[in-house]
């Protein structure tokens, strides 16, 4: 019994791989943006997680003094490196591991919202979905998570209905619209670009400034494919600043 728990609990928090960006211009316009679409939803509806009849953890929210600068900073020194490794600590070579180790310098645990058959991604999701908010539109903040879809084919069926497989944070967006997203993938932590005005576009036509770096390798007889793309959702799960008071006059 207690290891299929443990086999149980791997399963969960399994994260991710994605390749490295290839150079070149690449319009991949046959693949359809759609933020979040249901293939890319949690597989268990998120109506259903309070009646499950399972057990649940006790799960502690971001504490009030978790700051989105903590967050950022780690994030931003970690870039360029192979492995995540914090206070002694190495955490898994994938992106839920980079997230996890970031977060957890603010003191935020996502740990406690995955369900059974869950990936690590997918735990992540349903962690901001409780904690925080999870959207489509507007703009994010730096700091915020950023989920994707279909990145690589978890259950190696030949097919995309992997849902939710990758996932990083916002570290800034510039004047154009361009979110800078850092994340782990196979060769490191590195900074990625994505354009949700223009997500089937690499490269501005009129500057040559990459607007969505590849995040899908081609396959065989495949086209590759954009982070934005691919992008399903950000998710805000830190406290945010209390507005500024304004003195009456």
């Amino acid at each position: 019994m207690r290891l299929c728990v443990l086999l149980a609990g791997l399963v969960v928090m399994t994260g991710c791989a994605t390749g490295a960006p290839l150079g070149g211009r690449v319009l991949a316009s046959s693949y359809r943006y759609s933020p979040l679409t249901p293939a890319a939803a949690p597989r268990a509806p998120l109506s259903e997680v309070a009646s499950s009849s399972a057990p649940r953890k006790q799960v502690r929210p971001p504490p009030p003094a978790a700051r989105r600068q903590d967050v950022l900073t780690v994030a931003r020194e970690l870039v360029g490196s192979r492995r995540v490794k914090l206070a002694g600590r190495t955490w898994p070579d994938d992106c839920t591991g980079f997230v996890e180790a970031v977060y957890a310098q603010a003191g935020v645990s996502f740990r406690g919202e995955g369900l059974s058959g869950d990936n690590g991604v997918t735990a992540l999701y349903r962690y901001a979905k409780a904690h925080g908010r999870v959207y489509t539109r507007g703009q994010p903040r730096p700091g915020d998570l950023v989920f994707f879809r279909e990145t690589y084919d978890q259950n190696r069926d030949g097919r995309r209905n992997d849902g939710l497989t990758h996932v990083g944070l916002v570290d800034g967006i510039e004047d154009d619209g361009t979110v800078v997203v850092i994340h782990r993938v196979k060769r490191g932590v590195v900074r990625y670009r994505m354009n949700l005005a223009k997500p089937g576009l690499q490269r501005d036509p009129r500057t040559g400034e990459v607007l969505n770096d590849m995040l899908r390798a081609p396959g065989a007889g495949k086209a590759p494919v954009l982070t934005g793309q691919l992008f399903a959702a950000f998710g805000s799960v830190l406290p945010e600043p209390s507005p500024t008071a304004v003195a009456r006059r």
